[in-house]
């Protein structure tokens, strides 16, 4: 058996599988739709009125920007274990990675990208 072999097995098992969890409720499932069912959730508290307007884009942006520097700050964890190892040259790539960080900051920062409205 060549060394792909498993790898191969294990995806057509994987395959299968969320094929068989994704397609079987379907078939099985009853459904009994009712308007009750059909209503938005909104944590369990009536709605007291039609949704109406367009929810702010600026709650979106503002996510991204913090998964984005999130992310990113998060890469500081495994620089910080490896630096003995890295030397001058993780040092100095560390600098680059905080100068760019810091450049992108900036910019959302001056463009009013963190200001909540």
């Amino acid at each position: 058996m060549n060394p792909y072999g498993p790898v191969a097995i294990f995806l057509c098992v994987a395959f299968a599988a969320a094929l068989f969890f994704s397609v079987l409720p379907g078939l099985l499932g009853r459904a009994k739709p009712n308007a009750h069912k059909r209503e938005a959730y909104e944590c369990g508290v009536e709605p007291t009125s039609a949704v109406v307007g367009r929810f702010p884009v600026r709650f979106y942006l503002i996510a991204m920007l913090f998964v984005v520097f999130d992310v990113e700050a998060a890469s500081f964890y495994p620089w910080a274990v490896q630096m003995h190892a890295l030397r001058v040259f993780g040092l100095l790539e560390m600098v680059v990675f905080i100068v760019v960080l810091g450049i992108g900051y900036a910019y959302v920062w001056k463009k009013g990208g963190f200001v909540w409205r």
